[in-house]
């Protein structure tokens, strides 16, 4: 898979994406992660990327074409128009359902907003689709990018060790996951369940999804419906 960011801010993102499960994934080939500085597709010598909106109003809107320039020139590199998703809090709340599905694409490319969005016309005629992760607003289309890429990522094959290291995780099959204990077997008192010291195989299996409908029950009890 290959995800292309577009963004005012290429440098926020090597210190996260660059490290530890995502970062090993991009040395090993797994996953290609590029950001495009949105400023090297202005039209003016200032580099500017916004301007005042028609109609009055707060702040500033970004501008459609350095989007269109930067979005064209990606097309161009990948050879195929990537899947463009737009980091928005009007957009559809992110869920694990989705991720799975676009885990299946091959490319991606992620607008970043900042100021007090984007000009309709990029959204109209460019994105396919505008993804929120909650209902709350942040000063920059940056973390929310890096929270999807992180997600999307991880549920790609060959990025973790396993499938079962997502499988049995939390809302990828619609349910919390079930409590987990390391060692010591007694911790200030407080024991580990019996049944995960048995070796029982199929008890386990049993408890955990016991657990793990408790849990939701208690915590998420929307994800039940």
């Amino acid at each position: 898979m290959r995800i292309d960011i577009i963004t005012l801010f290429p440098e926020m993102f090597e210190p996260v994406l660059g490290e530890s499960i995502i970062g090993r994934a991009q040395k090993s080939g797994a996953v290609e992660i590029h950001t495009h500085q949105l400023r090297d597709y202005a039209l003016d010598k200032h580099r500017r990327v916004d301007d005042t909106p028609y109609g009055g109003g707060m702040g500033m809107l970004m501008k459609a074409e350095p989007i269109a320039l930067c979005f064209e020139a990606i097309c161009a590199e990948v050879g195929a128009r990537p899947h463009f998703v737009y980091m928005s809090p009007q957009g559809r709340t992110l869920r694990q359902q989705r991720l799975r599905e676009l885990a299946e694409t091959e490319n991606i490319c992620i607008l970043c907003g900042h100021y007090e969005g984007v000009d309709q016309r990029v959204l109209d005629r460019y994105i396919d689709e505008e993804i929120s992760i909650g209902d709350y607003v942040l000063t920059g289309g940056e973390i929310p990018a890096m929270v999807f890429a992180d997600a999307l990522c991880r549920m790609v094959p060959g990025v973790l060790t396993n499938n079962a290291c997502f499988t049995e995780e939390s809302h990828f099959g619609g349910l919390l996951e079930y409590p987990q204990y390391t060692k010591p077997a007694e911790w200030r008192g407080m024991a580990v369940p019996e049944v995960l010291l048995s070796g029982h195989h199929q008890n386990i299996e049993k408890w955990r999804r016991e657990q793990a409908l408790e849990v939701t029950r208690k915590k998420r009890p929307d994800l039940l419906k």
